[in-house]
């Protein structure tokens, strides 16, 4: 799965000193200034993601992120995500009854993930990831079975819907690197919920139905953010490359050495900028390509830094500093575009058409 090769490459550091401190329940705090608050308990496969969304949702007062619907006491990540707990990933949401209603927070989950999966969700598969509603009332029970019959019937989904009515019994609180993972890695978890085609699903059926709930990578109307929204978006590396017009280190950088087939976008807005047939060995230690990918997410323009004159190479939708360009390299064109990894996001063959980038097959046939 993308999330679990993600911890295992970028959160071993961080899983190491939090993998043996699971929380037992009742230890979570959360606010509780208005005594009135409800709570909610919902499962739509990946926890980071439903956490994000639900959060952004007025009137919620804290989301958490932890397990629910096993026998199996204090459960930690790797049994739930092998399936081996019994238990499903799920949120809990503490919500002011009087700002959201519990059948806005049901209908608002419902649209932000693909409820007529039984089997997982997206690229996370086993049912620990499947769709379910954990009512903690009648009442509760009564309002999500009225809602998703009413959306079952809508004709929205060409498929059944499958989310399960659970009565709530426990919840147990994920380890603390898993709670409001898309602030503390913004830049891995946007991949991850990119990759998994999650919007792509949402856009499909329900229209863009919160704007901020795109994925950065997304090109759409861009806007690059601030350069603070930058800094915690983006690694100190990938920051002075695209924003100080920085250099990254030669043969010591991520796609340098890189021969798969794919596509290669801008780092913080996604457009394409080139493809693997055009790339090179120029024996730089940098990505070398021979032109960008239809001349359309690149523009150039005269550097006179470091006492010399240069052609730079910058993306047009985020301006963000890529590299050089330079007339030294192989036929067709002639030409060298010497470019920063951290610039780069490499978006392989077989994913281009679940990422968003279909019409770019044809450069590969």
């Amino acid at each position: 799965m993308i999330r679990l090769l993600s911890l295992f490459l970028f959160g071993m550091v961080l899983f190491a000193g939090s993998a043996f401190a699971v929380q037992k329940v009742g230890e979570v705090k959360m606010p509780n200034t208005n005594q009135n608050l409800e709570t909610a308990t919902l499962a739509g496969g990946c926890f980071w993601c439903v956490e994000s969304d639900l959060e952004k949702v007025p009137g919620v007062v804290e989301v958490v992120s932890g397990y629910s619907g096993g026998q199996l006491e204090y459960p930690t990540y790797e049994q739930v995500s092998a399936g081996n707990s019994g238990h499903l990933e799920v949120v809990k949401v503490l919500f002011d009854p009087e700002k959201v209603t519990y059948e806005e927070i049901i209908r608002i989950f419902l649209k932000h993930h693909d409820p007529t999966d039984p089997g997982g969700s997206f690229n996370d598969r086993g049912t620990q990831y499947s769709s379910a509603v954990f009512y903690h009332n009648d009442e509760q029970k009564k309002v999500a079975g009225d809602v998703l019959a009413e959306i079952d019937g809508s004709g929205v989904f060409d498929k059944p819907v499958a989310t399960k009515l659970i009565p709530f019994e426990k919840f147990y609180p994920a380890e603390d690197y898993h709670q409001d993972y898309y602030k503390k890695n913004p830049v891995r978890y946007n991949w991850y919920r990119y990759l998994s085609g999650r919007d792509s699903f949402i856009d499909k059926h329900w229209g863009n139905v919160k704007e901020n709930m795109r994925p950065v990578s997304s090109v759409d109307g861009y806007k690059r953010p601030d350069d603070a929204r930058l800094k915690e978006m983006l690694t100190p590396l990938q920051f002075k490359v695209v924003r100080e017009d920085g250099t990254e280190p030669a043969f010591s950088n991520e796609y340098w050495d890189n021969h798969r087939e794919g596509l290669y976008v801008d780092i913080v807005s996604g457009e394409p900028l080139f493809s693997s047939r055009d790339k090179f060995d120029s024996g730089t230690g940098w990505p070398s390509f021979t032109r960008p990918v239809e001349g359309q997410g690149v523009v150039e323009k005269e550097d006179r830094s470091f006492f010399m004159t240069r052609t730079e190479v910058r993306s047009r939708k985020a301006d963000s500093h890529l590299g050089h360009v330079f007339d030294d390299g192989p036929q067709p064109t002639g030409l060298r575009y010497c470019i920063n990894s951290a610039s780069l996001r490499f978006v392989p063959l077989e994913n281009l058409e679940a990422e968003g980038y279909g019409e770019y097959l044809k450069l590969f046939k």
